[in-house]
């Protein structure tokens, strides 16, 4: 039987029932949250007169749960509108209705006793054949089933969703003695092409993978900050971004994820992993104990090892915890000369061989975290995992680390680990000799674009199972490249498709980028069948380089901008206008000059977390690379018959003038900055780049023809300036922009409304081009443009136009 699923029942509506709730409705599946009744009325059901039999207070608790869920930031929804997919119920008056659903997930209190009254509930009206699982996070998956039907327990098995459900991608799926091998095949199948997750199969074990490795991880920190005479920055500086992982690090992250969650997990396994060799690290050191004392959880409570106060003059400061006197001090700034080794190092996997090398207090600091880990992870196989790529991508899905735990060993050199994991005391486990032994001298090796990984059983490198879904750029970069330079990779897909890929600082758009773009369009039209932009960077592109932009316009080189502005809009119109198909890939950070790439591709296949917009506004400028252009082009097109054409200029006039950005791929199509019916919308970034390909190859053996540039651009002339200028005139007029801000409000409008026209008129593309870069020129000379490029410069920030 093809199983699909249609509706889903989330029984529980806590944070993570009503989070799990939300991503089903951001993929557009039915969803049944169901809770239990309040036992009394509250204050304000009181005075309302209500009785415990009305259905708004027998339904309080889902409803206040969901709407507290959808009210928190980041959100937990891809639109507003989605919301409206989930029913809401309570466990006595709507529980039959668990019926409709082909699978019912448990997120109630974790209590043993609790979830099997709950499985027996549900059994009762459970129709057989439907899935049912629980998103417990520790609790043995066999203790659930006691008493259940044999439908049941062949149906039922963890699915272990982590916080938040919507952006962190570990699925880890737990099978009972019991479940159905096609049962968990659906699940890694659904978990990866529908939620969008990365799933892990995981054994049943305390913790399972993620938080396994990852509790052991932040437990050998907090017992080892105190033995180094570390500092809370020193630790947060050594393990954020330099090593690939949150700009939040260790307990910045303990603080917003809560510290009393993170004991709860930690006391969880000391009592339950007694044979464990590293046991008695699960035990909570002293300064630990304290803080639970004093319930300084973290965000939650006010304070954690970080705390906000605000100073008499109304300013605010973070102040953070001094370990040794458990009293908030001043921020101490970190520093290593080992970090600054690593600065000209982009490619976060060849830092690690530097940083485990260091003579300082952060190199000492490296080898000993690194070697513990390294020896953990090594003996957790097979206890948790029959395979070590699934630790890797239970680290990378759950944690946010860029590299797992085998990945990182591998950088440094598994010879070269093992060495120092001797010197620090700690022996790996007798499987990592033996592939040494065996002439495997790694973890992983790729081969014909495909990673594989050492199979302990085999003693072979095996191929990574799933990948015949995905295109890894990692794999294929310099077997598959067809041109490179500076700013870009430029490498054959296969089927005639070519892939432009941003190198970049950043990926930032600057003349190096600009020619590989059109030198691979080149190629495409000459012996290929297609183009598509995408990249496996952090984000896709926070936009042009700024710095160019500022150099020129202080040198007054206007006529040099000038060449440079026309250069990035005439690329732009190659992607629009070239003899292939061109297919955008955005995720992530999709701003300014890498918004328009996307703006001007025949189609977007757009990750569902992308985060799209024209900013250019907060640099001082237009958008010049063709955005401005065509937001009015995207305008004119919506105008209707008898419609109030001023209103729908209007609201691409503040997109841009807002620099209004989507919190999501879906939120973009309200922005107009994605189209529907055109672009598409991809929940798996690790399907995106195949899915685009698939796309421009579709494209192209559908006959593609080369677009006719557009001359019919309906625009309003006076009647639109009139009306902007006098908008802008009041907005100045009440303080709410600047003097600045006006004149930069006004030439947006200038362009957008097609000139002075004295009326309504039918323009070319290139027409608003030219008004565009005449605009873009002269506000790069004003002073407080040059002023706000200068702070954004010194900030680190050199791009976003």
């Amino acid at each position: 039987m093809k199983r699909r699923i249609n509706k889903v029942a989330v029984i529980g509506s806590g944070i993570m029932g009503s989070g799990i709730a939300c991503h089903f409705a951001n993929i557009g599946v039915e969803v049944l949250l169901l809770d239990i009744v309040p036992r009394e009325l509250n204050e304000k059901e009181k005075k309302k007169g209500l009785s415990l039999d009305d259905k708004v207070v027998r339904n309080r608790i889902v409803n206040d749960s969901l709407q507290e869920s959808v009210k928190s930031k980041p959100s937990p929804i891809y639109h507003k509108d989605f919301v409206n997919r989930i029913e809401t119920g309570n466990l006595e008056d709507d529980i039959s209705k668990v019926s409709e659903a082909d699978w019912i997930i448990e997120v109630v209190v974790e209590r043993l006793d609790i979830k099997k009254q709950v499985f027996e509930n549900l059994e009762k009206h459970r129709k057989p054949g439907t899935l049912i699982t629980t998103n417990t996070s520790g609790i043995p998956i066999n203790f659930m089933t006691d008493g259940r039907s044999d439908d049941f327990k062949k149906h039922f098995c963890g699915t272990h969703f982590f916080n938040p459900p919507r952006y962190l991608r570990l699925f880890e799926i737990i099978p009972g003695k019991e479940t159905s091998e096609d049962v968990l095949e659906f699940l890694e199948m659904y978990g990866e092409k529908f939620l969008g997750k990365k799933s892990v199969l995981a054994k049943d074990t305390p913790a399972f993978i993620g938080n396994r490795i990852g509790i052991f991880s932040i437990m050998s920190l907090f017992h080892m900050v105190k033995d180094m005479g570390m500092t809370i920055e020193e630790v947060d500086k050594l393990t954020g971004p330099v090593i690939g992982r949150q700009k939040s690090a260790t307990f910045r992250t303990v603080d917003v994820v809560g510290l009393d969650t993170l004991v709860h997990v930690a006391n969880g396994l000391h009592e339950n992993v007694p044979k464990d060799e590293q046991h008695d690290l699960f035990a909570l050191p002293d300064f630990i104990g304290t803080m639970m004392e004093n319930k300084w959880h973290g965000s939650k409570t006010g304070q954690g090892f970080y705390k906000k106060i605000k100073n008499e003059d109304g300013s605010s400061e973070i102040k953070s915890l001094d370990l040794d006197t458990m009293e908030y001090r001043d921020q101490k700034k970190a520093s290593f000369a080992t970090l600054e080794q690593t600065k000209s190092i982009d490619n976060v996997a060849d830092r690690f061989e530097v940083l485990v090398k260091g003579k300082d207090k952060a190199g000492e600091f490296y080898r000993k975290t690194f070697s513990a880990l390294f020896a953990y992870v090594s003996n957790r196989i097979p206890e948790i995992s029959d395979e070590l790529y699934k630790i890797d991508d239970a680290m990378k899905a759950g944690f946010g680390w860029e590299h797992g735990p085998f990945q990182i060993w591998d950088a440094i050199g598994v010879e070269k680990g093992i060495e120092m994991m001797k010197e620090q005391g700690y022996e790996p486990a007798a499987w990592v000799n033996e592939m040494l032994e065996s002439g495997s001298d790694s973890f992983y090796t790729v081969k014909e674009g495909n990673t594989y990984y050492y199979n302990i059983d085999d003693k072979k490198q095996t191929k990574v199972p799933g990948q015949d879904a995905f295109i890894i750029l990692d794999n294929i970069r310099e077997s598959r490249e067809v041109f490179k330079n500076s700013g870009v990779v430029v490498e054959d897909l296969g089927d005639g498709i070519l892939n432009v890929e941003f190198r970049s600082k950043m990926n930032s758009i600057g003349g190096d980028v600009l020619d590989g773009i059109n030198k691979a369009i080149d190629m495409a039209e000459k012996d290929y069948q297609g183009l598509v932009v995408a990249n496996d960077g952090k984000n896709f592109s926070v936009g042009a380089n700024i710095g160019m932009i500022f150099m020129m316009a202080v040198e007054q080189e206007y006529e040099e901008l000038n060449m440079a502005i026309k250069y990035f809009q005439d690329t732009m119109m190659r992607m629009r206008y070239s003899a292939i198909p061109t297919v955008a890939a955005p995720h992530a950070m999709t701003l300014g000059g890498g918004c328009e790439m996307s703006l001007h591709a025949d189609k977007v296949v757009a990750a569902a977390e992308t985060y799209i917009g024209l900013v250019e506004f907060g640099v001082g400028v237009i958008p010049g690379g063709g955005g401005t252009k065509e937001m009015t082009v995207r305008a004119a097109d919506t105008f209707q018959k008898d419609d109030v054409e001023l209103n729908r200029l209007r609201e691409h006039f503040l997109t841009i003038g807002m620099a209004k950005v989507s919190t999501s791929a879906h939120e973009a199509f309200d922005l107009n900055l994605l189209q529907k019916g055109k672009d598409i919308v991809v929940v798996n970034p690790d399907r995106q780049l195949a899915i685009a390909k698939k796309h421009a190859l579709l494209m192209a053996e559908n006959g593609y023809t080369k677009p006719i540039e557009r001359k019919d651009i309906k625009v309003l002339g006076k009647q639109a300036l009139g009306a902007f200028l006098v908008g802008t005139d009041q907005m100045a007029a009440g303080k709410y922009i600047s003097e600045h801000d006006k004149k930069i409000a006004n030439k947006l409008a200038y362009v957008m409304a097609g000139g002075d026209l004295s009326e309504n008129q039918l323009v070319s593309e290139q027409y608003l081009l030219e008004l565009e870069r005449e605009a873009f020129l002269s506000l790069t000379g004003e002073r407080k443009t040059l002023e706000r490029l200068q702070h954004m410069l010194k900030k680190g920030k050199p791009l976003r136009n």
